[in-house]
C-alpha cells in the first residue's frame, strides 16, 4: 500500500466519522466523545440517547460486508475494555444501558447504522 493510498484512506476515515456524527445528531443523539483513547484502545464515537450510551465503531469500506467483517472478535474485546474504562472514568453513565454499534460508510451518502452489533 503506497503512502498516497494510506493518506487517502486516513482522510476518508476522518470524513466518515464526521458524517456519522452528523447523522447521529440528526437522530437525536448527544455526542459524548470522538476518538476516545485509553490504554485499552480507541473508540471512534461515544454517543448517548435517552438512558443508553452507544460505543460506535466507524468503518469506511467499499461495501458493508467488508466493513462488518473488519470488526473482529479481538477488536470487539478491545472496544469492550475501552468502554469499561470510559464508564469507570465517567460515573454519571454507570446506570445507563450500554450498546456496541457499527456504522458502515460505503459512500458519502450511504451510511448504515447497525445498532447492538454485538453483546458484551
Amino acid at each position: 500500500m503506497s503512502y498516497e493510498h494510506r493518506k487517502r484512506s486516513y482522510l476518508w476515515g476522518h470524513i466518515a466519522e464526521y458524517l456519522c456524527m452528523a447523522l447521529l445528531v440528526l437522530k437525536g443523539y448527544s455526542l459524548l466523545a470522538r476518538r476516545y483513547r485509553n490504554p485499552f484502545g480507541e473508540i471512534d464515537i461515544i454517543a448517548a440517547q435517552r438512558n443508553v450510551v452507544a460505543f460506535i465503531e466507524v468503518k469506511a469500506r467499499a461495501d458493508a460486508s467488508t466493513a462488518l467483517l473488519s470488526v473482529t472478535a479481538i477488536k470487539q474485546q478491545r472496544l469492550l475494555q475501552a468502554a469499561s474504562a470510559f464508564i469507570a472514568a465517567h460515573k454519571k453513565y454507570a446506570t445507563h444501558g450500554l450498546r456496541f454499534d457499527v456504522m458502515m460508510v460505503t459512500s458519502p451518502w450511504n451510511i448504515t447504522h447497525l445498532k447492538d452489533a454485538w453483546r458484551a
